[in-house]
């Protein structure tokens, strides 16, 4: 029979393309990888490696093994999860993933809590992009993530947790008042700086703009600039650079920068749904609810 750890390396394999950057995650030798893939290979009765000098390839055989392997290896951990966390909520290991428009604004609100109100569990973060929080729900690396809700993906399963509504951040010397409701078309487009390509926050604010532009944006100084993080952005619109939208969970914490203000837009006001994401067939969705109530407190109060 063919064991867990043998899909587990095949798993690393995948992903890595390479023996030694496989073993290194893993934890193994490379010689023991390697065994562990061949063994693998006689008892399937099929090569599931082409290898290669310097690297190693799937074939096709064993790109499908190793898909409906991650499936095994899931419910290999959701197997364990059942068994280790029915003692009581939210106690031991639990892995969480956040997506970077709301890992720096929401993890300082919840983190004190969970560590008051649930002394036992041991929270493991990941901060990415929504694609990969997606498809390490999917193969057990992650047990949730919280990010921008729909996702359309059958095998897991969402709860909202909050609304969070868009804010147009201008220079402190834009001569609009602050109570004043923008429209999106007096939005300059030219002057708009937005996350780079992958981000999700890029795509809602391009979707609000009615705009099918995906380029890189241009400041008022005609450079191109794309940021990996909104703090970034904030201080390109506080230099002066262009505006920029942002959900009001994190204008609650960059206005503190007196160079910037912020205009709310015209009802009905554009947003996200913030929510948190599982795998379908996880068994620690009392669990996933007991967080789900800590961040609607700590943000809805």
């Amino acid at each position: 029979m063919i064991t867990l750890r043998q899909l587990r390396y095949l798993a690393a394999l995948a992903k890595h393309g390479h023996f030694g950057r496989a073993a290194e995650a893993c934890n193994v030798t490379q010689p023991a990888l390697s065994m562990q893939i061949r063994d693998l290979e006689r008892t399937l009765g099929v090569q599931v490696v082409e290898r290669r000098p310097g690297e190693v390839m799937l074939t096709d055989v064993g790109r499908e093994v190793a898909r409906r392997g991650e499936d095994v290896l899931a419910a290999s951990r959701d197997l364990v999860d059942f068994a280790r966390h029915r003692s009581g909520l939210l106690t031991g290991r639990l892995t969480l993933g956040v997506i970077p428009s709301l890992a720096p604004y929401l993890l300082p609100r919840i983190l004190p809590v969970l560590q008051k109100q649930f002394p036992e569990l041991r929270l493991e973060l990941r901060e990415t992009q929504t694609r990969q929080l997606v498809d390490d729900i999917k193969s057990g690396a992650l047990d949730a993530a919280m990010l921008a809700l729909p996702l359309g993906e059958p095998e897991i399963d969402t709860a909202k947790l909050f609304d969070d509504l868009f804010l147009l951040a201008v220079p402190a010397d834009d001569p609009r008042p602050a109570d004043k409701r923008i429209k999106a078309m007096e939005i300059d487009q030219s002057r708009l700086i937005l996350l780079e390509d992958g981000h999700c926050l890029r795509d809602q604010a391009l979707a609000f703009c009615a705009t099918a532009a995906r380029g890189h944006q241009f400041g008022s100084n005609g450079m191109a600039f794309a940021a990996s993080s909104l703090s970034t952005v904030m201080q390109m619109v506080a230099s002066g650079y262009g505006v920029t939208l942002i959900p009001q969970i994190a204008a609650d914490v960059e206005q503190r920068d007196q160079r910037v203000k912020f205009l709310r837009l015209e009802n009905p006001q554009p947003g996200r749904t913030i929510g948190l994401a599982f795998r379908r067939t996880s068994p620690r969705k009392a669990d996933f609810a007991a967080l789900g109530d800590v961040v609607k407190d700590s943000v809805i109060g």
